[in-house]
C-alpha cells in the first residue's frame, strides 16, 4: 500500500514518501550518487535480494528518480544514473546523514569538526582507495569544473565551511562559537602562499565549499587566490563521498577536511579532523611527499 492511500493527498511530505519512503530506496540513491551504477554492484554493496532490488530500481525509474542507460546490448544490460529529480534528493541525503551523525550517533552538539575516534572520522578515512565519480562543480565564473586536475599527478582537495570577502555579511550569527569554523581565510591564504611548493610536486590545489560561486569569486579576488575555489552548492561531491557536513545559517556546510587524489581519481590520502587550519597546509605537503617518496623541504 502506498503512502498516498493513507495520508493527505495534498501533503508534500506524504507524497514524497510514496517515492522515497522505503529505506532501500534512499540507500540506492546514496550508492548511485557515489558512483555505483550497475545492478550486480548495487546488489553486492547493499546485500539486497535480486527481487527487492529489481522492484526498487523499477519504481525509481518509473518515478523519474533514476534513468537507465544501456551499456551492453548482448545481452541487454543497463546502468542506473540519477536524473535531475534524483539529484534534487541529494540535500535530503546530506541532511539525513548530518542528523544521524549529530543526534543518533553523536550527543547533539553542533560542530564543524569531529574527534579522532568518531564513527564520522572512520567513515572519512575509509575513503582511502575510493574513486571519485565523474562529476563537475561550479568553478570560477560558474563554469563546470572537474574537482580533479587532469594535468597533474595529484590534486589536493581541501574542503572548508565558508570564507567571505569583507563586507559580505555572510557569516551567520554565532558562527565563531561553532567548533571548527574559524580559520578558513587563513587556510586558503596559506595555500595561496605555498602554491610554488605544490607546483614543484606536480600537485594541483582546489578549494571546495558549499558557498555560491559568486561568493567564492569575491573571496578569491579579495585575497588574490589564483587556484580554483569550487562550489558544491548542489552537494553532489558531499553526497558522492558522504563527506561530513553541518548546518548553520540555513545552509549545509562542509566540515574542514583534506583529500589527496591522483590522476585516476583515486583517493590516496585523507586528513581529518583538522584542528589547525594553517598547519593543515604543511600536513598536506607532508602527505604528498609521503605518497611520492619525496623528502619535504621548504
Amino acid at each position: 500500500m502506498r503512502y498516498s492511500e493513507l495520508s493527505d493527498p495534498d501533503c508534500a511530505v506524504a507524497q514524497a514518501l510514496t517515492v522515497v519512503g522505503d529505506p532501500w530506496t534512499l540507500l540506492l540513491i546514496r550508492d548511485v550518487a557515489g558512483g555505483t551504477h550497475q545492478f550486480d554492484a548495487l546488489r553486492e554493496g547493499l546485500g539486497i535480494s535480486r527481487k527487492v532490488l529489481t522492484e526498487r530500481l523499477k519504481g525509481l525509474v518509473a518515478d523519474g528518480v533514476l534513468e537507465k542507460r544501456l551499456y551492453s546490448p548482448h545481452p541487454p544490460r543497463y546502468a542506473y544514473h540519477l536524473t535531475p529529480a534524483g539529484r534534487g534528493l541529494l540535500p535530503v541525503l546530506v541532511a539525513l546523514q548530518d542528523w544521524g551523525a549529530r543526534h543518533v550517533m553523536g550527543d547533539g552538539t553542533l560542530s564543524a569538526t569531529s574527534t579522532a575516534d568518531s564513527a564520522e572520522t572512520r567513515r572519512v578515512h575509509a575513503l582511502m582507495g575510493h574513486r571519485l565519480p565523474e562529476l563537475t562543480l561550479a568553478g570560477p565564473g560558474g563554469a563546470p569544473a572537474d574537482p580533479v586536475a587532469a594535468d597533474r599527478a595529484l590534486t589536493v582537495l581541501y574542503c572548508f565551511p565558508g570564507a567571505y570577502a569583507p563586507g559580505a555579511h555572510a557569516y551567520p550569527p554565532g558562527w565563531e562559537l561553532i567548533p571548527g569554523t574559524r580559520g578558513c581565510t587563513l587556510e586558503s591564504c596559506t595555500y595561496r602562499d605555498r602554491m610554488a611548493d605544490f607546483a614543484r610536486r606536480d600537485t594541483a590545489v582546489h578549494g571546495v565549499s558549499t558557498q555560491r560561486p559568486d561568493q567564492l569569486a569575491a573571496f578569491a579576488e579579495h585575497e588574490r587566490i589564483a587556484f580554483p575555489l569550487l562550489s558544491d552548492a548542489g552537494l553532489e561531491l558531499a553526497a558522492a563521498l558522504r563527506l561530513p557536513t553541518f548546518r548553520a545559517g540555513g545552509a549545509d556546510r562542509l566540515k574542514r577536511l583534506t583529500l589527496v587524489v591522483d590522476s585516476s581519481r583515486t583517493v590516496r590520502g585523507v586528513l581529518y579532523p583538522l584542528d589547525d587550519p594553517a598547519g593543515s597546509v604543511d600536513d598536506a605537503l607532508a602527505l604528498v611527499d609521503s605518497l611520492t617518496g619525496r623528502t619535504q623541504s621548504r
